[in-house]
């Protein structure tokens, strides 16, 4: 059986212009698919336009926080193969954090999935994809985040249930541990980054933070894997396993 390829596939990723999702969008690129990538930011977008070059990227400005715009940003994208939605930002806290640090992920990371999906199916080719994004915190929670743990545990709770739903369109999950990319950093000391990463280093078995790249490794596997659906993987150097 020939290789799995997403030669001359196109590919939409909100949040595709840093971290996981530009990862993506380059390995993509590397195996000939057409990327479409949404964003809030105009300016990153266009960073990332320069990185991954004109002929094989569209932008599109949108706030994945709004319905409406998650509507209009798929009737102007039109047909496509494969969706993946990594983009997301929020705040983690104990039960006994504000209401808004408790809903902020929720608001930010479940349900702009969830209608970004509802959004994309009429125009998803059949035999595409989807591949949602939650984080390995939902498996193994740490003392001060339940409700971004219940957030990342109804996300991939909600892939199976699409897988189910929507089939013969594959639903796939990536939750990954901890990852090297700016996201959530800006403003912060590098001081404090570096006792973050080291700290998550010392929680998992490879002893390390991955990198982008291996996080959308594993996004592209899911993409192109005609065979793969309802399942979750989690690119997270044996955090949940320690």
């Amino acid at each position: 059986m020939a290789g799995h390829t997403l030669h001359n596939q196109r590919i939409v990723i909100i949040g595709g212009s840093s971290g996981i999702g530009l990862a993506t969008a380059q390995g993509a690129i590397a195996e000939g698919a057409q990327v479409v990538i949404a964003g809030r930011s105009s300016s990153k977008l266009e960073q990332a336009k320069a990185v991954l070059g004109d002929g094989h990227v569209e932008t599109y400005t949108v706030d994945n926080q709004d319905e409406g715009q998650l509507h209009s940003l798929f009737e102007q994208i039109g047909p496509f193969d494969h969706l993946f939605t990594p983009g997301a930002s929020y705040v983690r806290g104990p039960i006994t954090a504000s209401s808004e640090v408790a809903h902020s992920c929720f608001n930010a990371k479940f349900w702009p999935q969830y209608n970004a999906v509802k959004h994309a199916i009429p125009r998803l080719h059949r035999n595409g994809s989807i591949v949602l994004m939650s984080g390995a915190f939902g498996q193994r929670p740490l003392a001060d985040g339940a409700s971004y743990a219940a957030c990342n545990g109804a996300i991939e709770s909600l892939g199976k249930a699409l897988a189910v739903e929507l089939a013969p369109i594959r639903v796939n999950v990536i939750s990954p541990g901890t990852i090297r990319t700016a996201f959530n950093w800006e403003g912060t000391p590098q001081s404090v980054r570096d006792a973050s990463y080291d700290a998550y280093a010392q929680m998992n078995l490879l002893g390390r933070v991955g990198y982008a790249e291996e996080a959308a490794h594993t996004v592209i596997y899911l993409m192109s894997n005609g065979y793969t659906t309802g399942s979750t993987l989690f690119p997270d150097g044996g955090y949940i396993l320690r």
